[in-house]
């Protein structure tokens, strides 16, 4: 495995190459000083990190509630000169063994491995993915193949719902990665499209939660797409085409559903600058949400700095979404506003807040702050 951490990992992570080395560009627009500048967006982020770690989740620590946080405190490792923010992932890790979650096929028990397998490469300590490793060797040796429908038994043995196109491929594509093994990034890209042909309306360019949506409708009439559920793929496809080369064959199809997508987040964005948690009835449900607004935020703040959004276009969203975000901060850092655990649309308590939203505002912020930079 050692020789995987030098020649064939740069293959699979030459794409971020790129991105880390044009994130600290002289600014070609002028960000204004307040809570765009990235002084203040850097300030804003780790004030957040800060108040989580205070304030821990008592939900169990390789849960995906935590993992979520866990890829916000990644990349908010990669752009603060803070190191408490990384060894605190390392101590996660070691606390536990290293393992992904109990629930041995559930894609939410593989979320963790991201970090883990950033760190691996990070510290270049194979052993940090032995567990993983091995856990998705088994599931390649014994893969799932029944339905998606969310109303048989076991479907969630596979990826039957769209939050779980953020949790699990990514830490395959991470996983070939660190070793080189292409065996754990085919995988995932075929199911991807598995569950992609299942759940994607391609008028709407939205992915429905699971196929209990398929025919409900909102108090408006409208198909109903959760905000967030569709911040979770729009993000899992930020965090796939991290990690898949510009030459893979399979790039242009992810591109080309990235775009699909961001264009229609961009028309849904609200006149406050965030999305709601029904995409096609806001006015059913006007509060104000952080969660999937901040997925979104980081989507197309990543799609900017990484040249497949046109610049133009989106740059004024993203600076809108990150002004309203950073006011749904409270002085001591405790994020607001964040849908609590659900499935669908939902009215809920404006103070509610949520390790994995605090993960998916950190994963904004850093992308706003690498923005604000270029």
């Amino acid at each position: 495995m050692t020789q995987h951490f030098s020649a064939q990992r740069r293959v699979w992570t030459l794409a971020l190459a790129s991105t880390a080395a044009t994130a600290l560009l002289p600014t070609r627009l002028a960000w204004s000083q307040d809570v765009l500048a990235p002084a203040a967006v850097l300030a804003t982020l780790e004030r957040v990190a800060d108040w989580q770690l205070a304030n821990p989740s008592r939900h169990r620590p390789d849960d995906w509630t935590q993992a979520v946080g866990y890829t916000g405190f990644m990349a908010l490792a990669g752009v603060s000169r803070n190191p408490a923010y990384r060894a605190a992932m390392v101590r996660m890790g070691e606390s536990n063994g290293w393992k992904l979650g109990p629930n041995f096929y559930h894609a939410d028990d593989h979320i963790v491995g991201q970090t883990y397998a950033e760190l691996a490469m990070q510290l270049r300590e194979p052993r940090m993915i032995a567990p993983m490793r091995a856990h998705f060797d088994s599931i390649l040796a014994n893969p799932r193949t029944g339905t998606l429908d969310f109303k048989v038994k076991g479907n969630q043995d596979r990826w039957s719902w769209c939050d779980a196109l953020f949790m699990a491929p990514p830490a395959w594509l991470r996983l070939t990665a660190a070793t080189g093994d292409e065996r754990y990034a085919e995988f995932a890209l075929r199911e991807w499209w598995v569950t992609s042909d299942y759940l994607y309306d391609r008028q709407e360019h939205l992915y429905y939660r699971d196929s209990n949506a398929f025919d409900q409708r909102e108090a408006n009439g409208r198909k109903v797409f959760w905000g967030r559920g569709n911040g979770w793929v729009i993000g899992g496809l930020v965090r796939v085409l991290q990690y898949l080369p510009a030459a893979h064959p399979a790039r242009p199809r992810f591109e080309q559903q990235y775009r699909e997508m961001a264009t229609r987040i961009l028309a849904l964005q609200q006149p406050d600058g965030l999305w709601r948690s029904s995409l096609l009835d806001p006015a059913s449900y006007p509060m104000k949400e952080s969660s999937g607004s901040a997925l979104y935020t980081y989507a197309l703040a990543w799609g900017v700095n990484n040249a497949l959004l046109d610049r133009a276009a989106f740059e004024p969203a993203v600076r809108k979404a990150w002004t309203a975000l950073a006011a749904n901060v409270d002085p001591d850092g405790r994020l607001t506003h964040v849908q609590p655990i659900g499935l669908a649309p939902k009215v809920f308590d404006a103070q509610a807040t949520e390790v994995y939203g605090v993960g998916a505002f950190l994963l904004a912020g850093s992308e706003v702050f690498r923005l604000a930079h270029r």
